[in-house]
């Protein structure tokens, strides 16, 4: 079988945790698996390597660098990665070599700084594979057909790892970051949050969409469509981790979900509330134009009446909107410093009662709410900025989490 293991920046730093990685590889050698490894560069900004760091060295000689030299540029980053990464296998005693991401197979297209996968190539990691090798891949790029490097955008060396588990049919992918799996809550936020032993694919890319700083939600769609498990766990042995697979309703699912609509809480800051009035009979008719013109800004929260509507954007959009819908004759108002926070959970669907019990919460420690809304796997309130930390804890609260 073949394990695609993925380790994070800040698995692979300094020469302690890459000792760790390297450990974590030799476990799943040992039990009798061909591994494929991706790394992301080492640390995060401030480090020599780090994809910040290479960004911040070529705008201090000019700041206008083009879309394909900086692709280019912070590729290097995990090659770096990857090269250290053979060496400290190498020097274990295990055969190992390294692949750029183009090197590895994967196509692209030529959308710069946040290519999309169009094709991975698996044929040339199989044959170091049979070879009895460790194939390591620099994460976070690709190759456009004709040859251009590219890069995939923030995350993107979990795509790496999730586009060639599927190519090569893998068993698993394991993601190790630096926390224990995927969390209930943020633990800065909610200290007595704990790890989900188990989500679904659906239920990671919500909590990846509204905020929560898990698995890249593009990943988790490749995963899914390839019916790939995917293992997040930290680097130590004896780590709790969260393994997201399907959500089909057999037993497990069944057993899962009963008692735990809401798998996590999440939120995110920076919004505001945009209200707008409309001024005659003709409501539906000027909502329609309204919302054509505020196509260009991402809208959240949208709660529409017969004679008023109320959109969160973020903050710093929030002029615009209102200049746009006044360009209309709407008379537009703002309410500033909002935030939102989302339940996400596969279990919501079918199961009355949810959103009353979180409203209830809200209101009986008198936090507000401005907005809401929903979807088959998510249920969120737009509050007031300062009081995101404690809705979050009130939220959290009342779904037993």
């Amino acid at each position: 079988m073949i394990v695609v293991q993925k380790f994070g920046g800040t698995c692979v730093e300094t020469a302690e945790r890459r000792e760790l990685a390297c450990q974590r590889v030799k476990d799943a050698l040992q039990e009798g698996n061909q591994v494929v490894v991706v790394v992301s560069a080492m640390g995060r900004s401030g480090e020599p390597y780090a994809t910040d760091t290479l960004i911040s060295l070529a705008r201090q000689v000019h700041h206008g660098i083009s879309a394909r030299e900086m692709d280019l540029l912070v590729s290097c980053g995990e090659i770096v990665s990857a090269v250290v990464m053979v060496q400290e296998l190498q020097e274990r005693g295990i055969e190992a070599v390294a692949l750029s991401g183009g090197q590895a197979g994967i196509v692209t297209d030529a959308a710069f700084g946040d290519a999309k996968i169009t094709s991975v190539e698996p044929d040339y990691i199989l044959g170091h594979l049979n070879k009895g090798r460790v194939v390591v891949v620099a994460g976070f790029q690709g190759r456009t057909p004709s040859g251009e490097i590219t890069t995939l955008g923030r995350g993107g060396s979990d795509m790496t790892a999730t586009a060639l588990g599927g190519a090569l049919n893998a068993a698993c992918v394991e993601i190790y970051t630096d926390v224990e799996g995927i969390m209930t809550a943020d633990p800065r936020i909610v200290t007595d949050a704990k790890t989900i032993p188990l989500a679904s694919y659906d239920e990671v890319t919500q909590l990846a969409r509204e905020g929560a700083r898990v698995v890249q939600p593009r990943a988790v769609e490749m995963a899914q469509r390839a019916g790939l498990p995917v293992w997040i766990r930290s680097m130590s042995e004896e780590s709790r981790k969260t393994l997201m697979t399907c959500g089909k309703k057999d037993n497990l699912w069944l057993y899962w979900t009963c008692g735990r609509p809401i798998a996590g809480v999440t939120s995110r800051s920076g919004l505001a509330q945009v209200l707008a009035h409309l001024p005659d009979e003709r409501e539906m008719e000027t909502t329609a134009k309204a919302f054509e013109l505020l196509k260009g800004i991402s809208l959240d929260l949208i709660n529409v009446f017969p004679d008023h509507f109320s959109v969160a954007v973020d903050k710093r959009d929030a002029g615009r909107a209102v200049g746009l819908l006044e360009s209309l004759g709407i008379y537009a108002g703002t309410l500033r410093d909002k935030a939102k926070v989302t339940a996400v959970g596969y279990g919501i669907s079918g199961r009355p009662g949810i959103m009353e019990r979180l409203v209830d919460a809200l209101w009986s420690q008198k936090i507000h709410v401005y907005a809401s809304s929903d979807s088959n796997t998510s249920l969120s309130c737009l509050v007031d900025e300062e009081q995101l930390n404690r809705a979050v804890n009130v939220v959290h609260s009342a779904c037993a989490l």
